[in-house]
């Protein structure tokens, strides 16, 4: 890069995501150093330590820079397969290299309450959350679901009971079977009695 077009800000900032994303796919966490994400980014440590100052904190946001970039929300036609496409996606992703890392990321952060609260907020998944939020207001518009199923914890529960097979049984991948359950049994019944008076 010509002197004079240094990249500055947003620019300079999404350069670094970018280069620790792929350092995270190429080696994985344990293979990400600030020094391989400067030389990939095409530019120096320092400018990477005032954005994030821990390596895990930089492999948060690099993690979340490839969940994002990742995430469709899927417009299947009913909310049953919106949401059994959502938690295909997750488990293939959770039963990959990527779930390697999340979980390699977990690890580093195990003792850091900050670093697990980024974490937790980060790569918990904003495009993932946003996804399902999608899906129940298209949902409510097609009359299958009530309004009131738009909210944060119903949208959440899928998940949450997808990392619980993860976290509880530690299975390397959760069967189709458990996702089919999750939203037959679980999700659907949550989500149509959301509208119904106590």
């Amino acid at each position: 890069m010509a002197e004079g077009q240094r990249r500055r800000g947003a620019e300079l900032e999404q350069a670094i995501l970018r280069a620790a994303a792929e350092e995270l796919e190429t080696s994985g966490y344990a293979g990400m150093t600030m020094d391989k994400v400067a030389q990939r980014a095409g530019t120096n440590k320092n400018a990477i330590y005032r954005r994030w100052p821990q390596r895990a904190a930089l492999g948060i946001a690099a993690y979340k820079f490839l969940a994002d970039a990742r995430t469709p929300a899927p417009d299947t036609g009913s909310l049953r397969g919106d949401a059994l496409e959502l938690l295909r996606q997750a488990n293939a992703t959770w039963s990959s290299p990527r779930g390697a890392i999340l979980r390699d990321l977990l690890a580093a952060a195990a003792d850091e309450p900050a670093l697990l609260d980024l974490l937790r907020e980060q790569a918990g998944g904003g495009a993932m959350n946003a996804a399902w939020f999608t899906s129940l207001s298209r949902a409510v518009a097609r009359g299958e679901a009530p309004p009131e199923a738009v909210q944060p914890r119903v949208a959440a529960l899928p998940m949450m009971l997808l990392r619980g097979e993860y976290a509880l049984r530690g299975v390397p991948s959760v069967s189709d079977e458990t996702l089919v359950e999750i939203v037959d049994e679980i999700f659907l019944p949550l989500v149509r009695g959301r509208g119904v008076a106590a």
